[in-house]
């Protein structure tokens, strides 16, 4: 068992209006603390990513007078799926079928991780630890390797797809780049985005195993050019259309000049 403080409770929750609930992990490192997103409907509720599976999920996001969830993955990276096993419903992009069907295995020690990924947070000025956590869920965690899931798909999407929860509807956007599968939802009547790893407000890693910056291009220049008023990203805090535009065109002029 990591000797760590216990944090209790684990999760915080922060409403945004309009049915929508940010659940996150204050004691997690930003490079894995995922942004769980809660969207509340009439007919189902949807939950975006489910985080590393360090402690229980579900019993944050249901509701007495809800009809059932749909958990969706943006992507099948370990931080954002650990906690999909505790859903019936399950969906993500059709890429990432196989990968889903396999247990979970999230890896707390930074030594683990390869410059590919630590690099780009170093130089972006934040503070690696030995350890990705800084304190443990009631339950604890018993070593810095944590294995959950597996957890099967069973809904796959793919661009262009509809989600409907009966009151709201959330068009699925295939944005590879970050991962082979990795999905924004797109509310165009609200001009919510939940963007996932494709785009968020820090470092866009873009060489892991799986990524393609040719993708990336293309899906980030896909983004530049949606009317969002708001952007949920699978990390660090939401954003406008302006800082859309500006992460967007880093990125972009980045690679267009090489």
């Amino acid at each position: 068992m990591l000797d760590f403080p216990v944090a209790d409770p684990w999760w915080i929750k922060t409403s945004f209006g309009d049915g929508i609930a940010l659940l996150s992990e204050p004691h997690v490192h930003p490079l894995l603390r995922c942004n769980v997103w809660h969207v509340v409907g009439r007919a189902t509720d949807l939950v975006i990513d489910t985080s590393l599976g360090l402690a229980p999920l579900r019993e944050w996001v249901t509701r007495a007078d809800a009809h059932g969830i749909l958990a969706v993955a943006t992507h099948s990276h370990s931080d954002h799926v650990g906690g999909m096993h505790e859903f019936e419903h399950r969906a993500a992009h059709r890429s990432e079928e196989t990968v889903m069907r396999e247990p979970v295995v999230s890896w707390l020690d930074t030594n683990v991780y390869d410059d590919t990924v630590l690099g780009p947070y170093r130089d972006a000025g934040y503070d690696i630890p030995a350890v990705f956590i800084d304190a443990v869920p009631p339950r604890g965690v018993a070593a810095t390797v944590v294995t959950s899931g597996p957890a099967p798909l069973t809904r796959l999407v793919d661009h262009g797809d509809v989600i409907d929860l009966g009151d709201r509807t959330f068009e699925v956007l295939h944005l590879p780049g970050h991962s082979p599968g990795s999905i924004g939802l797109w509310e165009s009547t609200t001009g919510t985005l939940f963007s996932g790893d494709a785009a968020y407000n820090g470092p866009l890693l873009d060489r892991l195993a799986g990524a393609s910056i040719d993708d990336y291009i293309t899906s980030l220049e896909l983004l530049r050019e949606l009317p969002v008023t708001i952007v949920h990203g699978g990390h660090e805090t939401s954003f406008g259309r302006q800082r859309l535009v500006e992460i967007c065109d880093h990125y972009l002029r980045r690679w267009h000049s090489q």
